[in-house]
């Protein structure tokens, strides 16, 4: 069941997903925005070429800076895992920030006051009636965004269990069902291997590498863009195990697990690549599977 207390999808706080939330909030709010000034009387912007336009674009500017500021250190501490409560919380802070700046901005006696409206101008109201304009103008693109990510994870995930679009030179028969079949974020390109090849597969940002054996047994690295948790969701029942946040190892091929002073470490016993790290939030499932297999 749904709780606000449950962690959101980790696809809302990569880079790609912040910047494209932020790209899409700007020009839904500027769209908004122009709009809304010609039938409103409760507003100090103006479109026409004088001081209050400038004041108009100075305001805009900033607000899209909080906002900005906002998304990248939401992106910085994204490790420390975000509920949706906070993610909520977070999200209207924005709005409330920037409701509170323009009524500083707007009120005389509480501010600069760079306008003097056609009704009451106390402060409260002009904070409130803010913050229903700033939460729309926000609010809506961002659940607009969550909601296109969101569609497009589970796409992504459907697309990566369909083992009948697979392209490759070997026939899938009832032997070679432990394939390992990726895609990228788009559903354009395909990379299949046995599973026994796959070694581990590295996560940077919104792309993986994948570390695998040739035929000839050489190790190489295949490198997409897609995102660690749709891999980690869609192999759940394989050999496949999340040990970090930007690794997913195939726990078959780990020779030796070492516990060191700062946590374990997974040796795959590849000469380029040092042991991968397990993080405590994977610890328990690590050895779980280390000891059963």
């Amino acid at each position: 069941m749904f709780s606000l207390y449950d962690r959101i999808p980790s696809y809302l706080l990569e880079k790609y997903q912040l910047i494209t939330t932020v790209i899409f909030t700007t020009l839904f709010s500027l769209t908004f925005l122009l709009l809304r000034i010609p039938f409103s009387h409760d507003v100090w912007f103006k479109l026409d070429g004088n001081e209050v336009f400038g004041f108009t674009m100075a305001f805009f500017l900033v607000a899209l800076a909080i906002v900005i500021l906002s998304k990248k250190t939401m992106y910085s501490i994204r490790l420390n895992g975000m509920t949706y409560l906070k993610y909520i919380i977070w999200n209207f802070s924005e709005a409330v920030i920037i409701s509170l700046l323009y009524a500083f901005f707007t009120v005389e006696g509480a501010g600069f006051g760079i306008l003097t409206l056609d009704h009451d101008t106390n402060f409260e109201s002009i904070f409130f009636t803010a913050l229903i304009y700033v939460t729309v103008s926000l609010g809506a693109p961002y659940i607009v965004c969550a909601l296109y990510f969101a569609i497009q994870d589970k796409d992504n995930t459907i697309r990566m269990l369909d083992l009948e679009n697979v392209v490759t030179d070997i026939p899938i028969t009832a032997h070679q069902e432990r394939r390992i079949t990726l895609f990228d974020n788009n559903g354009l390109l395909k990379f299949s291997i046995n599973q026994e090849n796959l070694y581990f597969i590295e996560a940077d940002d919104n792309y993986i590498q994948v570390w695998y054996t040739d035929g000839n047994s050489n190790m190489k690295q295949y490198m997409l863009r897609c995102r660690l948790k749709t891999i980690e969701d869609s192999f759940a029942d394989s050999d496949l195990v999340r040990c970090h946040r930007k690794y997913i190892v195939n726990i078959s091929k780990v020779r030796v697990l070492k516990n060191e002073d700062k946590g374990y470490l997974l040796d795959m016993d590849i000469e380029s690549v040092g042991p991968i790290p397990v993080s405590k939030t994977y610890e328990q499932a690590v050895l779980s599977r280390f000891n059963s297999r």
